[in-house]
Order: C-alpha cells, then structure tokens, then sequence
C-alpha cells in the first residue's frame, strides 16, 4: 500500500521528448520509477531515452498499460493534456506545468468530474514513494523511505521538510506537492485525507501559504478524525506584506483568515503541532511521536 504512486504504477511523460519533459524523465528514470512511455503528438513510433513515443494518452494506455501521467506541456496547451490523460482512463494524473490560466483548471476541474481520476497540480514538483516512485521534479536524494507523510504547497519546502524529517531519524512514506495555484487538482485535505487512510504512514507534516482556506479546511478534517494521527504543520509567508502576490498564484491574502497568523491559529486549535520555522519540523515531529 502506498500514496497515488508506488513501484508498479505505469508512468507515461506528457511532453515527453521537451526539454523539461526530456530532462525530468530522465532523472525519474534513473530513480528507478517504471517510466513505461512517453506522449508526443506527431513522434509517436520513434523511441526517447529508451522508450517508446506515441501519439496520444489513450494510445499509451492501450499498448503499455499506462496508468499515471505526468505532464510537462506549455500552459496553453497542459489544460488540454490533463483531460486527454483523463479520458484515456489515467488514474493519477500530475501537472507539473506552471501558469495555466485560471479559467483553463475552472474548465478541467469541471471536467474531471466525469472520470476516476485524482490530479495532482497543477504548478507543483510532483508525488514521492522513495525507492518505489519519483513523479515529478523532486530532488530524489533527499527523500529516504520511512513513515512520515508529506503535504505541501510549496515545492522547495517540501524537500526541507522532507531533509528534517531524515536529519531527524525518521523517513518519508510518501510526499506529496499539491501545487500553488488558485486552483488545484489535489487541495490540502484531500491529500492529508490519503496520508490519514494510508497504514504505511504515521504521522503528517503539512506545509502551507498564505492566501486561501486550504490549511483551515485540512485542520477541521484532521480534527473530525480525532487526531489519529499526529500532524505537524507550518505556514510559509509570515512576513508577507497585506495583499501581495508572493511566487505562487494562490498565495495572495484576501481576508482575515487568509494570514499566516490566522492558518497558525487555527491549526493549533485543531490540535496541529504548529512550528514557526521549517527548522523546527523534524525536532518537533519526534515529540509529536513521543520520542
């Protein structure tokens, strides 16, 4: 049992012979992850870094069994890849591809709804089960196997998070970045809800922004749960100043409760271990566990 990928998940790279999807494909490769194919309309037949190419998702799907895609396509056109990947019977599909217009995920969420399918991103670096799968664009090293779970808005904080987690003894179940866009395939409680139902995974490092109710909404589910399992969560952007756009699309602050402040409070009153600094994740999960 594992998160959304494992080693026998079949991974096919949308844009896969570009230059991101060529390098990242690549890297995923050398993980080890079972990369089966890759999706280039008008290559298809050729092979790429030691793989077939074929022309569309459903053509994937039904000579290599595909049932995971990671995309690597230009905004303009990724929209239209996540609902190919979808209708072509892919389970897990993550969107790598940063700056989709808002009204294109308005559509593909709408869309989506129609198949048995869980997307993750878009604007996120991917999904980790170290040792079994890498999808996405996360540094591999760092992630060591392990029952901790990862959740993350932030790409960069995810492999802090995941370096403490390791530096502290423990290791990784799996991690999972959900994408720092407005709008998301996979939000905070969903993903925590997978780690929640996971029995390889302990415990939870959840790591948010400002902007949005993601953290908030996380915190009550976590709470409804009766704490099951312990939770350690931060929130980037403390020292944001009121109303700026900071990196990432969604992290822009609305209301009250959209400040780092307020997901603070409201996670330590749902009976998060909240810590003020990405340092304080690993010393503070190992009390969480009472160790």
């Amino acid at each position: 049992m594992s998160v959304l990928v494992n080693k026998d998940s079949k991974i096919i790279v949308q844009g896969f012979t570009g230059k991101e999807g060529s390098f990242h494909a690549g890297q995923m490769i050398d993980y080890k992850t079972n990369v089966v194919g890759g999706v280039t309309p008008g290559k298809g037949g050729q092979e790429h870094l030691g793989k077939p190419v074929f022309n569309s998702v459903s053509e994937a799907v039904q000579k290599v069994g595909a049932d995971t895609s990671i995309i690597f396509v230009p905004p303009r056109f990724a929209g239209d890849a996540v609902m190919e990947a979808a209708e072509a019977g892919i389970k897990v599909i993550i969107c790598i591809t940063e700056g989709i217009p808002v009204q294109d995920m308005v559509k593909v969420k709408a869309y989506l709804e129609k198949y048995d399918c869980t997307l993750v991103g878009p604007n996120c670096p991917g999904v980790i089960t170290p040792d079994e799968a890498k999808v996405g664009i996360m540094p591999g090293f760092v992630f060591k196997k392990g029952r901790i779970g990862i959740v993350s808005k932030s790409g960069t904080l995810t492999y802090e998070a995941a370096d403490q987690i390791v530096k502290a003894g423990l290791g990784i179940s799996t991690a999972i970045g959900i994408g720092g866009d407005p709008i998301v395939g996979t939000p905070t409680r969903e993903a925590v809800k997978l780690l929640m139902e996971d029995p390889e995974t302990d415990a939870i490092v959840m790591i948010g922004e400002i902007g949005g109710n993601y953290e908030a909404l996380a915190a009550e589910y976590i709470s409804s749960t009766g704490n099951k399992k312990p939770v350690v969560g931060f929130i980037a952007g403390q020292t944001a100043p009121k109303g700026r756009t900071m990196g990432h699309a969604g992290a822009i602050v609305g209301g009250e409760d959209d400040t780092a402040e307020a997901k603070m409070r409201i996670m330590g009153e749902h009976g998060i271990h909240v810590v003020n600094s990405p340092a304080e994740i690993g010393e503070t999960m190992l009390k969480a566990l009472g160790k």
